[in-house]
């Protein structure tokens, strides 16, 4: 709720820092003296459009500063401003500066960083309701009937909106499962020739690399089987390098006994004979790998030049194709299989669209019985308002189901009737200021805690009535104030000044050409004199302050 408003150079303001508690404030004065400039301060501070004019004459610029007690985290306000990154931290006040220009320029800020105005707006909605002679804002808007209709019954709409988001979910999947079973069977033919083709083809991940590796061993074969026979020939036969080794080891073992230097040339040569094996062992299997066989070789280029095709074909690389078969063998598979799969399907859309139908229907079955209540209390509210002859009605209407949602399946208005046999219409079309002003009160006391922002604003709800219905207003006021609610009350009646927590006068004065418009708290002598003044008129009589003290004891 609202704790401190600050205002500088506002057309009549120069400079104004107020404080501000929970329970009913209430805000009078003589006429002309800039209670709608009071108002239009903080409007601005809540996102209102900049208007150049408000800018006090003079000065170059114009500023107003709000603040409010922090939201508790979890609430649609407090994950507002996380989700625009405005630090909150917790215990501090959430603040709102608003600055004007003469030129007409403006800026904001929350919490000290630059925000929109739209913002400020969205934020605003959330903290303070206006309800005065041209507001259209709060309980006037149908969109939010819904929410403070479900808040008076106590609905939990949770359950509809889980169902909701089941009952989409299966119909989106079975979509998705129709529009592809139908690109499918468009495609048959096509798909059977390509399985068909690919099946017959086999391709293997891998292979490719593998055929081009034996496709270019054997055409190195084919380069090198000379070179390779004339290599190997060294090794072959007992006039071989190799046969001469074995020979001279065989004659030297029987002599290595006889000097020591004879037996390290003998183990000398057995490592020549061992490495000479070897080479001959890497020479064989290097000829076996680059044989070169012609039918082979032509084998070899027909397998790898048909999967290249294949996969140019495609548009995908050789190791791909595998993927690929089982890809349009499974598109083809759906179109066979496809029924089966869709009943399923088509099962899970009938029993999620159950679950939620009946689950909205419970709510609306709920939402009806609460209208009555509410309608009830609104009723009971309305004659000591001198509202007797209206008549007020929420509409619980059932929506055809392409426009079923999260919410429900009901669309949520309140409707007034202001005259004996008239139509119900919306409260903005047919309500005048005043009424407007006590209708709203009327359901705003009906609705105790339910919803809505804890800072409520009347602008001149008593405008035109006296006596009885003053008291009657400035006593649902107090009520209304009192559970849990910061209420803001601009009024002309002493009956609703009486009622309030706290006063504060609104003074106009001039200096010269100067004029200045103030505010300031009255304590207790200074409340029966402003009330005494709002009873007699210009004169203070004494008949006048005691009338006022006897208000003031009845509260």
């Amino acid at each position: 709720m609202l704790t401190a408003l600050s205002i500088a150079n506002i057309v009549l303001i120069e400079r104004l820092d107020l404080d501000f508690e929970a329970g009913l404030g209430v805000l009078t004065g003589e006429t002309g003296a800039g209670k709608s400039i009071l108002l239009d301060a903080l409007g601005l501070a809540l996102g209102a459009r900049a208007d150049s004019a408000l800018v006090r004459q003079g000065t170059d610029k114009a500023q107003v500063t709000a603040s409010f007690t922090a939201p508790a985290p979890g609430t649609p306000l407090a994950a507002l401003l996380a989700e625009n990154e405005i630090a909150q931290e917790a215990g501090e006040p959430l603040l709102i500066r608003r600055t004007l220009k003469a030129d007409g320029g403006s800026r904001a800020f929350l919490n000290d960083q630059p925000c929109s105005a739209a913002l400020l707006r969205e934020v605003g909605s959330y903290l303070v309701e206006i309800h005065g002679q041209h507001d259209d804002r709060g309980l006037l808007a149908p969109a939010g009937h819904r929410a403070l209709l479900d808040a008076y019954a106590r609905a939990d709409t949770r359950g509809v909106a889980a169902a909701h988001a089941a009952w989409r979910a299966a119909e989106e999947k079975l979509a998705a499962a129709r529009a592809a079973i139908s690109e499918a069977e468009r495609d048959r033919e096509w798909l059977e020739h390509c399985v068909a083709e690919l099946q017959a083809l086999g391709p293997q991940p891998g292979e490719e690399a593998e055929l081009a590796e034996a496709r270019a061993a054997m055409q190195k074969g084919e380069k090198l089987a000379g070179d390779l026979g004339a290599i190997m020939e060294a090794f072959e036969g007992s006039d071989s390098g190799p046969a001469q080794l074995r020979g001279a080891a065989r004659r030297l073992d029987r002599l290595a006994g006889d000097h020591p230097l004879l037996a390290e040339a003998l183990a000398a040569l057995d490592r020549a004979i061992i490495e000479t094996d070897e080479a001959e062992t890497k020479l064989h299997e290097a000829a076996r790998a680059m044989e070169y066989d012609p039918e082979r070789l032509e084998a070899t280029e027909t397998r790898l030049f048909e999967l290249r095709a294949m996969a140019r074909k495609h548009n995908v690389q050789p190791d791909e194709l595998a993927e690929l078969t089982g890809t349009l063998a499974a598109r083809l598979d759906a179109i066979e299989g496809g029924s089966a799969g869709l009943a399923k399907l088509e099962a899970a859309v009938a029993e999620t669209a159950a679950a939620y139908t009946h689950a909205a229907t419970a709510l609306s079955d709920q939402r009806s019985k609460a209208a009555t209540r509410l309608d009830a209390a609104v009723a009971g509210e309305l004659v000591p308002l001198k509202l007797d002859a209206a008549r007020f009605q929420t509409l619980v209407e059932r929506l055809p189901a392409e426009r079923w949602s999260a919410e429900g399946m009901d669309r949520v208005e309140f409707l007034i009737s202001t005259n004996p046999g008239a139509p119900f219409a919306p409260l903005a079309k047919i309500a005048s200021g005043g009424e407007l002003s006590r209708f709203i009160l009327a359901l705003k006391v009906a609705l105790a805690e339910e919803g809505g922002a804890d800072t409520i604003i009347f602008d001149e709800i008593d405008r035109g009535v006296g006596g009885a219905v003053a008291s009657a207003i400035g006593e649902r006021l107090a009520r209304l104030a009192g559970a849990g609610k910061q209420l803001l009350a601009v009024t002309h009646s002493p009956q609703v000044a009486a009622k309030g927590a706290a006063h504060f006068i609104i003074a106009k004065s001039s200096e010269g050409i100067v004029t200045r418009t103030s505010v300031h708290a009255l304590d207790d002598a200074g409340r029966r004199e402003e009330i005494a003044r709002m009873l007699s008129g210009a004169e203070v009589t004494a008949e006048a302050r005691a009338q006022a003290e006897r208000l003031l004891e009845n509260v």
